[in-house]
């Protein structure tokens, strides 16, 4: 018979198995990490493992979600702080989104793999992620249309072009095309255009 164990219990034990697998991911890379070595880590058996995710690819799944949860966290949070104008929330969204995608790039060049895995198995993960960048960008041209400083008659459609034309910021796959100050002068030029296409006239 198997011990009941508390939901509490079983989303500490899962928090640790995703802990211990990014670990590995990020410092071994995705190919060559192992459900034991995830399971060693944990200090639980591969058996014990199994019982909480069904192999290695829902792991990493879970780990890309995890992660770009918290990106995501902390974008809102920056964009959202004090009185800034629209186009300032949106300055700020470009500036973060890619400074958060290299600081993370930075600190883990093993990265690449598991970004790799989730973009050709994971789509549907991938494409979550861009719907909530995209919302955050809905919430900041709305905000601008009742401020009177932007006058948008779709802003949901304006606000996925927008994404698109940022996109080169939120892909680590993209960070080792230009150094930081060409990322950087890149996002301020990009925005600017926007916004003098968002301004109400």
């Amino acid at each position: 018979m198997h011990k009941y164990r508390s939901p509490l219990v079983s989303d500490k034990l899962k928090e640790k198995i995703l802990d211990a697998a990014e670990g590995r991911f990020l410092t071994y890379g995705y190919g060559k990490t192992t459900m034991a070595e995830i399971a060693t880590d944990s200090d639980m058996s591969a058996a014990n493992l199994y019982r909480y995710f069904q192999s290695k690819q829902d792991i990493a799944a879970e780990c890309a979600e995890r992660c770009m949860s918290k990106q995501h966290h902390d974008i809102r949070e920056t964009v959202h702080q004090g009185n800034l104008s629209a186009s300032q929330q949106l300055r700020l969204f470009a500036m973060e989104t890619y400074r958060t995608n290299a600081n993370i790039y930075k600190e883990n060049s093993k990265i690449n793999e598991l970004v790799d895995y989730i973009l050709k198995e994971r789509k549907a993960l991938v494409h979550k992620g861009i719907n909530s960048q995209c919302l955050l960008i809905t919430e900041i041209l709305a905000y601008g249309n009742k401020t009177g400083e932007f006058r948008i008659i779709d802003i949901i459609e304006a606000a996925q072009t927008i994404y698109s034309a940022l996109i080169l910021f939120d892909v680590p796959l993209f960070l080792d095309l230009f150094t930081e100050e060409e990322f950087e002068k890149k996002a301020t030029n990009i925005v600017q255009l926007l916004i003098e296409g968002l301004k109400k006239r």
